[in-house]
């Protein structure tokens, strides 16, 4: 331990902050109360498979862990910390608390060991039990409340003692080795004499390695969190590996597989080294309480991680903590009210059954922390992004995608049940931790992981030939401030259909030296906008001389990536000041080969019911591309159960059956849901639309760019046939593709 002189704040090394806290919780009352029976039942080889596969699957967790801790600074909260720093608030808020309610409900169950322990040795105090159990949680409680250092102090004498127990009962067992027993003992029990299948014994045992996590929720107070956790839970880890190796080898080679299988306490006691029995009574109490203390320190600094991160409002006052060690007084104090709840449920031989099952799935939520941390791990190796720089080189990827898959899979051959129960709890929470919108992403690498994916997306998709069936709307809209187009906004995001993308733009006018803060205050502006009204978008705000030049930069500044737009929307402009360069820009998006679509807010509102949408065919120059965006719009909501009418105009009445037999040639071609209706008429185009389609509440008109001697006729033309109208899109379409493909 270092006491700093600036500080005063304690701060733990590898051995008293993480070594110590994990090897007592590793060693805890499995060791004592199911290791003999799993080799009894399982066999020495199979116990030793067992064993190595729990061990490997830590083993793999450490070593992400190494990757992870000793590539950022690692402050309070353990595997809650790392997980949520690369995986994101959400599934770290998710895995934090199921950490934190197992490892409270954890202490119940040593307890209950302890006490189990204690009745066994001195069965006159078996009608003591529940008090028995409430008194050891209340002297944890308060060696715990008194700070981390007492705890840890505490822990060295019951470390001693355990270690004690652990020699005297490994040397009774070498004692009565014998060959001949061992080779009876090598094989498992034949399941038509009631073996145990192999996984359910993988379950019995696989809880004596979890500990291990106990020194890494002591993050926030070590002196060099990176480099302690690694060196410790390692250590903690071959340790524990030797321990349980030699017990299965001795205690197979020593004892029948019925005295092991029925009296796996028991054997341990009556044969110790010395008859020092109570060596061995004293080392499961020390197992059970330094377990129950560990959790007792451990598991309110997970809370306190979780509350301090403000991923849930109503965990604040668990955030705060007391003294020069910021020691978590709060959430040691839920802890403790737990327990106390827990022990009165099961400490009197009811509630049971219960707390049986609410353990099945707790012991799930350490197997999905596992494997979320060699998540973790994987994703910061995969994305490669500048900043992944581990201290601790002796990692690869594929070690982290071992060590999520054994994870994973070892929940579901363990209790397929118990796995299912545990992913729905992580799901929901991770749901109802999105549902709160979270502003809080810590820097985490799941934008390096999509980046990285897009990458190489991209890359891809530069090489695929940009053929018509594979054509996607990617629409720049020159919305400027969008509150006040919000119709232009509205109207341009519905053709997207939800197929493509979408970027809203804005041009500021000016010097870029006098603007770059009123550009950031744009793109606030922008993404407000789009999250209010829920549309999914991009923003984008140039700076420019004026409004042709900042058009002019997003033109041609999008205009050669895989993702270009390809489409130019804009409103409609009726002011003939603003004519040339209104075509101006219009014509430098031909020049590059995207479409262009003027919108023009005609004021009318859309009906509940009868929604008609027209669609005025005059040729294949434009027609494909309108009928492609009336399909996309029919897509939206509010035209969801919308009719489109594709309407034509011929001089002649000899013409109509021609152009019926058209219409519909080309709607089948389409495969769409359309009517037809063909009108005979010798007026103006602009009559003609006034008198058929200003009962519809959306129109589709084509049209071409003028040259400069005709432009203000055309500028008035289409003023003529927009005045009184619905909302029109005029669409031009300048590259030759078949849209109805």
């Amino acid at each position: 331990m270092e006491n700093t002189a600036d500080s005063k704040t304690v701060k733990f090394g590898t051995f008293a902050g993480v070594f110590t806290p994990s090897i007592l919780t590793i060693f805890g009352v499995i060791m004592f109360m199911r290791a003999n029976f799993v080799t009894g039942d399982a066999g020495i080889i199979n116990a030793l498979i067992i064993l190595a596969l729990a061990q490997f699957i830590t083993f793999l967790t450490t070593f992400s862990v190494g990757a992870i801790s000793t590539n950022m600074q690692v402050e309070g909260g353990g595997a809650y910390y790392m997980v949520s720093r690369v995986l994101g608030a959400e599934f770290g808020g998710a895995i934090g608390i199921a950490l934190f309610m197992a490892q409270v409900i954890s202490i119940t169950f040593y307890l209950l060991g302890f006490t189990e322990a204690i009745t066994v040795a001195f069965p006159s105090t078996a009608n003591y039990f529940m008090y028995i159990g409430l008194a050891a949680a209340i002297i944890l409680f308060a060696i715990a409340r008194v700070g981390a250092d007492w705890a840890i102090k505490t822990q060295y004498v019951i470390m001693a003692v355990l270690f004690t127990s652990i020699f005297i009962y490994l040397a009774g067992a070498g004692q009565h080795f014998s060959m001949e027993t061992f080779k009876l003992n090598l094989n498992a029990l034949d399941p038509a004499k009631g073996g145990t299948p192999f996984w359910s014994l993988f379950a019995i045992y696989f809880p004596s390695v979890t500990g291990f996590i106990a020194g890494i929720n002591m993050s926030g107070d070590l002196e060099d969190p990176g480099k302690n956790m690694l060196r410790g839970t390692i250590y903690s880890l071959l340790v524990a590996s030797s321990v349980y190796g030699l017990q299965i080898l001795l205690y197979g080679g020593a004892f029948p597989r019925e005295e092991l299988i029925l009296h796996p306490f028991e054997v341990m006691e009556k044969n110790a080294l010395f008859g020092a029995g109570f060596m061995v009574i004293a080392g499961v109490c020390a197992a059970t309480l330094s377990s129950a203390l560990g959790r007792f320190v451990g598991a309110p600094r997970v809370l306190q991680a979780i509350a301090r991160d403000e991923i849930l409002p109503f965990l604040k006052p668990f955030a705060k903590g007391k003294g020069k060690n910021n020691e978590p007084v709060n959430g040691l104090y839920f802890c403790i009210i737990a327990t106390i709840i827990m022990l009165c449920i099961g400490g009197n031989g009811e509630g049971g059954k219960f707390l049986n099952s609410v353990a099945g799935i707790m012991g799930m939520f350490f197997l999905y922390t596992f494997g979320l941390l060699n998540l973790a791990a994987f994703v910061e190796l995969y994305t490669a992004n500048p900043s992944y720089r581990p201290r601790f080189k002796h990692f690869h990827w594929s070690l982290a995608l071992l060590g999520t898959i054994l994870s994973f899979g070892s929940a579901i051959l363990i209790d397929y049940k118990y796995a299912i129960a545990a992913f729905a709890v992580l799901c929901f929470l991770i749901w109802y931790l999105r549902r709160r919108d979270m502003r809080n992403s810590f820097g985490d690498a799941r934008r390096g992981y999509l980046y990285t994916r897009i990458r190489k997306a991209l890359l891809a998709l530069q090489d695929f030939h940009d053929d018509d069936r594979n054509w996607r709307p990617s629409i720049l809209i020159l919305s400027g401030d969008p509150n006040k187009r919000n119709s232009l906004v509205t109207y341009a995001d519905r053709l997207n259909g939800g197929k493509g993308m979408v970027t809203l733009a804005n041009v500021l006018k000016g010097n870029i030296g006098e603007l770059h803060t009123k550009r950031e205050e744009a793109i606030k502006q922008l993404l407000d906008y789009l999250s209010e009204n829920n549309i999914k978008a991009f923003p984008h705000v140039v700076i420019g001389d004026t409004l042709q030049d900042g058009v002019r930069t997003l033109l041609r500044g999008t205009a050669y990536t895989p993702v270009r737009p390809n489409i130019l929307a804009c409103g409609w402009t009726a002011a003939s000041e603003k004519l040339n360069d209104y075509l101006a820009f219009l014509r430098e998006a031909t020049m590059l080969n995207i479409n262009q679509v003027i919108i023009h807010d005609g004021g009318n509102s859309i009906p509940e019911k009868g929604k008609r949408i027209d669609l005025w065919w005059r040729g294949h120059e434009n027609g494909p591309l309108m009928m492609l965006l009336a399909h996309l719009l029919m897509h939206s909501n509010e035209y969801s159960d919308s009719r489109l009418y594709v309407k034509r105009v011929v001089r002649n009445n000899e013409d109509i059956k021609d152009a019926e037999n058209e219409l519909k040639q080309l709607i089948d071609e389409a495969r769409m849901e359309a009517e037809i209706e063909v009108v005979e008429s010798e007026a103006s185009f602009a009559e003609t639309l006034h008198k058929h389609s200003s009962e519809a509440c959306c129109i589709f008109l084509g049209f071409e760019l003028p040259d400069n001697e005709n432009k203000d006729k055309w500028q008035e033309s289409y003023k003529k046939m927009l005045s009184g109208m619905p909302t029109t899109i005029l669409v031009h379409s300048v590259v030759p593709r078949n849209y109805l493909w």
